[in-house]
């Protein structure tokens, strides 16, 4: 199903009839207003998109269009008569997939057309692969971050940390990920931690070949988790373990007394043990070593991985 948005119904008519005659099912819209209306009734496969029109221009319908979650990944085709670079650029910075010239060139909106519905296809099947076996993964665009499509539990996860009523400081954490994702380009192996009071969703990418589109893999630690790993992989009691975890987490004695309901003097304690057991001296060497388990388990497939 194609939706043509274009004020001049001359552009509908000849659009309308080529479409048509290739056996796609058409929709039409006169205005930017008349095009979000039918998009609330239903979501077509492509659209095709004018940029100049009076009032609500097409810009301005594809920046709507984009902050709507269900529609990230809907190809969006500009038309324009417009041939300045400025406007090309305006149009992907909109959220455009791409772009064709006035006069239209039937044959070249037809391949157009059936390139990203095939592309587009091919995303969805990638992703339902993912959905099928729980995977939180989504691919955004390099330098600008938006965000293509994302699996069911990547968007479970990011609603829940970036606007969810546990999150302290929404406002902060949206622009952490956004800051994180416009950088991409220049640091890719940097990982992006957002927190909870007693859990972390860490952001990381998966993989780069593709330049228009790079895939990004969403984990979540909880603080129990890691306790038990630590427990388990360096053979701590549960107490050493729980001031190990917060020694990573960079909390001083004084904290993690607070946190867990003891004295500095017990928890310098249970960090003695714990040096004994790991052959350290500091604090330091310590948290280097729970770290550089936690990451070998992880890579082994033994768990999950702790943020550097």
């Amino acid at each position: 199903m194609i939706l043509i948005v274009d004020d001049v119904p001359q552009n509908l008519a000849v659009l309308h009839d080529t479409l048509d005659e290739s056996g796609y099912t058409v929709l039409v819209a006169n205005s930017g207003a008349a095009a979000l209306e039918r998009i609330e009734q239903v979501v077509p496969d492509v659209i095709l998109l004018d940029a100049v029109m009076p009032g609500m221009d097409g810009f301005e319908v594809c920046r709507r269009l984009r902050a709507m979650p269900r529609l990230r990944q809907l190809p969006i085709i500009f038309m324009t008569g417009l041939t300045d670079s400025e406007h090309v650029v305006a149009a992907f910075a909109a959220g455009g997939t791409d772009y064709v010239t006035k006069p239209v060139r039937q044959s070249e909106v037809l391949a157009r057309i059936q390139s990203h519905l095939r592309a587009a296809r091919l995303m969805q099947q990638a992703s339902s692969a993912l959905d099928a076996f729980g995977h939180a993964v989504c691919a955004v665009v390099p330098g600008s971050g938006r965000i293509i499509w994302q699996t069911p539990l990547a968007r479970q996860w990011m609603d829940a940390y970036l606007a969810g009523p546990e999150q302290p400081d929404r406002d902060a954490a949206n622009a952490s990920l956004a800051a994180w994702l416009a950088a991409l380009p220049r640091s890719p192996g940097v990982v992006l931690t957002i927190a909870l009071p007693t859990r972390r969703l860490l952001f990381s990418v998966a993989d780069m070949r593709d330049p228009q589109q790079w895939t990004v893999v969403l984990r979540e630690e909880s603080d129990t988790a890691q306790v038990e790993r630590l427990s388990s992989l360096l053979r701590l009691t549960r107490r050493e373990a729980e001031v190990l975890h917060w020694v990573v987490m960079g909390k001083t004695n004084r904290d993690i007394g607070d946190i867990l309901g003891m004295s500095p003097r017990t928890v310098n304690k249970h960090l003695e043990h714990v040096f004994d057991k790991l052959g350290v001296e500091t604090r330091t060497a310590a948290a280097a070593q729970a770290m550089n388990r936690l990451r070998t388990a992880g890579q082994d497939g033994a768990g999950p991985l702790l943020a550097a």
